[in-house]
């Protein structure tokens, strides 16, 4: 966010207590702290113990044993009943001798199914899946358990407490509110996933668990949940229970790395770093490969301990903790930007929400800077950027405290994306993953010796992202902490590699849209406070172009402007009018990238490992970026910016596919 002239950004010093003011460019471990108040002491990032504990893989969710499912559900679909609860888990390294509480999913009758990210839910082209999701987050006597994070309850969010008339709206106050303390929304969005309405976790179709001391007055569930629950029982003829809500992905889609994560209205970048997201791993079909062309196998269902896999999702997440290894997430504006007030209603500036949030620490697949054995042979790497706020420029390196940019030891062999694979091998010496953004990549170690050590780095910024080059546009990040992200150490080969090199894979072509029917122009804004001159921003929003070029600024419950017709191809213009880069993600749809036009200038390529299917796009500051998608199921989705602080306040727009 910017038209400011100081920030504050989230890292270890306000962790320990301090906000950190930045100018863009300005390293953050020279920034000049200022003290803020945030109760736990601070875990300084730095004294974190590197590369000690092994990488965690990722098991295969556990199914619904075949009697206890309904007895009317068709045998040909896989079915799932899958909880969010709290629970303590070991992310610090054993010898902190701290646990982290966290939240994540699990199969309700498996205790030990819950891990932080989630097991991965393995799914096949064109066999529908069906997954019972229950808000679990109760105690042991059923009673609600509050939020770990502090809830701004000045946002338009859930609101569960403004009853079923003022639910899902921003609540009128008469005095700034402390965070809210009440139970917890959730519902779960398959990101990636080409489902139907009911099915897609729209934001406004949370609910509360089913605990016994729910408050008097307070809504249990969204605006839409009655009516996706309604129309869900009408198709399938299964009722979504009080705490729950059933999905159905049809997997008519590519083969492709997709995620589930949390989605609830104003409240999805602390549910999401609380803990709950999980790989959905789609495989099959006439656009996958053949079996053994890639390097397997993957994690399933009934593994011995023992089993080596060669194909490996990887979750990367930045994380900030607290001395006692409680997750820390800013608990005022406070530490933004040292604003300190007035706050909502005397002002337009909300107490708590942080317009970006940038952990100190780095969490692959639940573990800080963890150390990963692997042969010399080659290895599939499925890597998400989980994180909240953060981009990342990914690397293979020696020496993971080189100065800046550092030269790539290996060689990155991209050959998927958000929507599954590219149409031709991108072999990349660094991999830049925006959140949300998935890639598939083929690592050689064959030519490496047992005992070699490498380094998957970051060389992304601990700040806004903008584009351009590290070193001349952006510093990169903290090459103690942020800037090192997981430790390969090379053991004997325990087998021999029958997967293809990278160069010899033939990768299915993709399907053409052909021409667009409309071209839609929309844009990308952020808000200063229209009340007190120079503090900002407020919040950052979505719109549409006027007839000059110029922005028309939309709130998320203004009357829905984008309405593609049904089985139509569309061109969307995502105009940028802020600095810094957005992720832009289309619930629905696999997309396909057109060009990027700079403002006055001519257009350009995508890159070429934007050649594939993809549903999430980094637009880039005053830039026109174009998409082309066909909407071929009807009903109410949502668009927005996956900076999650950002979605959370007003960077989220409506969708209505009409028939």
């Amino acid at each position: 966010m910017t038209t400011v002239t100081r920030r504050t950004l989230v890292h270890g010093g306000i962790a320990a207590g301090a906000g950190v003011v930045l100018r863009r460019g300005q390293p953050m471990w020279a920034a000049e702290a200022t003290p803020v108040t945030v109760g736990a002491p601070p875990l300084d990032p730095v004294t974190i113990p590197k590369y000690v504990e092994p990488l965690v893989v990722p098991p295969t969710m556990p199914q619904v044993p075949r009697e206890r499912r309904p007895a009317d559900l068709p045998g040909e679909i896989d079915y799932y009943e899958i909880a969010v609860r709290q629970f303590q888990q070991a992310i610090l390294p054993a010898s902190l001798g701290l646990q982290t509480t966290v939240w994540s999913y699990g199969a309700i009758d498996q205790p030990d199914s819950f891990h932080y990210p989630a097991f991965s839910i393995e799914a096949t082209v064109e066999r529908p899946v069906r997954v019972n999701w229950v808000n679990g987050l109760v105690d042991a006597d059923g009673d609600f358990l509050p939020h770990l994070l502090p809830v701004d309850p000045t946002l338009h969010w859930a609101n569960p407490g403004g009853g079923v008339t003022a639910r899902d709206q921003r609540p009128r106050v008469r005095a700034t509110p402390e965070a809210y303390a009440g139970p917890v929304p959730i519902v779960v969005h398959l990101h990636g996933g080409h489902n139907a309405e009911e099915s897609d976790g729209f934001t406004e179709a949370w609910y509360l668990p089913a605990a016994r001391n729910l408050p008097a007055g307070f809504a249990a569930t969204g605006t839409l949940y009655d009516a996706f629950a309604a129309k869900f029982a009408d198709q399938w003829g299964q009722a979504w229970e009080p705490g729950t809500a059933v999905f159905q992905y049809a997997n008519d889609q590519r083969p492709a790395t997709l995620w589930f994560h949390d989605h609830t209205l104003g409240m999805t970048r602390l549910n999401v770093y609380a803990g709950p997201a999980g790989f959905y791993l789609l495989r099959g079909g006439k656009s996958d490969l053949p079996p053994g062309a890639l390097p397997g196998p993957a994690p399933a269902l009934g593994d011995p301990a023992e089993t080596r896999y060669y194909e490996i999702p990887i979750a990367i997440q930045d994380r900030s903790f607290t001395a006692d290894g409680a997750l820390f997430y800013p608990p005022s504006r406070t530490v933004f930007d040292g604003f300190t007030g007035p706050y909502i209603p005397e002002s337009d500036v909300s107490p708590i929400w942080n317009p970006e949030v940038f952990g100190d620490a780095m969490v692959v697949n639940g573990r800080t800077w963890p150390v990963l054995e692997v042969e010399p042979r080659r290895y599939r790497l499925r890597f998400l950027n989980g994180c909240n706020s953060r981009f990342l420029i990914l690397k293979l390196a020696s020496d993971p405290l080189a100065p800046r940019p550092v030269p790539p030891a290996l060689a990155l062999h991209q050959i998927g994306a958000d929507g599954g694979f590219l149409p031709a091998l991108v072999t990349l010496d660094q991999l830049l993953l925006a959140p949300a953004e998935r890639a598939d990549v083929i690592v050689d170690f064959s030519e490496l010796s047992p005992g070699v050590e490498l380094f998957l780095i970051n060389e992304g910024p601990d700040e806004p992202f903008g584009g351009g080059m590290v070193g001349t546009d952006f510093p990169a990040a903290n090459p103690e902490t942020t800037g090192q992200v997981l430790k390969f150490v090379v053991a004997p080969l325990s087998g021999e590699d029958r997967s293809l090199p990278a160069n010899q894979l033939t990768l299915p072509a993709r399907s053409e849209l052909g021409p667009e029917a409309v071209t839609r122009r929309v844009s990308l804004n952020e808000e200063m406070s229209k009340i007190l001159a120079g503090v900002g921003p407020t919040e950052a929003v979505l719109g549409t172009i006027d007839e000059e070029g110029q922005p028309i600024r939309l709130d998320w419950d203004e009357p829905i402007t984008e309405t593609p017709l049904l089985h139509a191809v569309e061109l969307w213009e995502l105009h940028n009018f802020t600095e810094d880069a957005h992720p832009i993600h289309i619930h629905e749809v696999q997309f396909q990238v057109v060009d990027r036009e700079p403002f006055g200038e001519a257009t350009r390529p995508p890159e070429p490992w934007e050649s594939g299917d993809k549903d999430t796009v980094i637009a880039y500051p005053d830039e026109i970026t174009r998409v082309k998608a066909r909407f071929d199921h009807p009903g109410l989705f949502v668009w927005h910016c996956h900076i999650l602080e950002h979605e959370d306040n007003e960077m989220m727009r409506p969708l209505r596919v009409e028939p």
